[in-house]
């Protein structure tokens, strides 16, 4: 307990109480390391390899633009460093990125799944299936004339 609320007291010195809330209130861990760089969308990566203060796993994070954020909203270069699989962060130089995929590839986009720019199906054919719609019709013969 003590080890952790130590980290925690030193980790506010680093990082300000500004940043430190702000850091609870996104991440749920008040985290301090080095800058690693920044993607086009303004999202900014973190790296801290110390033993004593991260984690094994968890030395390596994000700090979202957004405040309604998802893991779609991570280009894959960025997700294969968040993810150990590349040793080195991706360079600064979209434009460099951009040229070294191949073609066929189209620029990324993070996922859109519930919202009003999701990709929405119609059909081009006649329904198989019509809904019910009642015939309404006058009932028997009327006592007013």
């Amino acid at each position: 307990m003590s080890n952790s609320l130590w980290r925690y007291v030193k980790n506010i010195r680093s990082m300000g109480v500004k940043q430190y809330i702000r850091a609870m209130w996104y991440i749920g861990d008040a985290k301090h390391g080095k800058f690693m760089g920044e993607d086009q969308f303004g999202n900014k990566y973190y790296e801290n390899l110390s033993p004593e203060e991260e984690t094994p796993g968890r030395q390596r994070w994000i700090d979202f633009t957004q405040h309604d954020f998802n893991a779609s909203q991570v280009p894959p270069e960025w997700h294969a460093w968040l993810n150990n699989i590349r040793k080195d962060p991706p360079g600064s130089d979209f434009q460099l990125i951009e040229a070294s995929r191949p073609k066929w590839i189209g620029p990324w986009r993070e996922n859109l799944t519930g919202t009003r720019g999701a990709f929405k199906t119609y059909s081009t054919t006649q329904p198989k299936f019509f809904p019910w719609e009642p015939k309404v019709g006058q009932r028997g013969p009327s006592a007013n004339p």
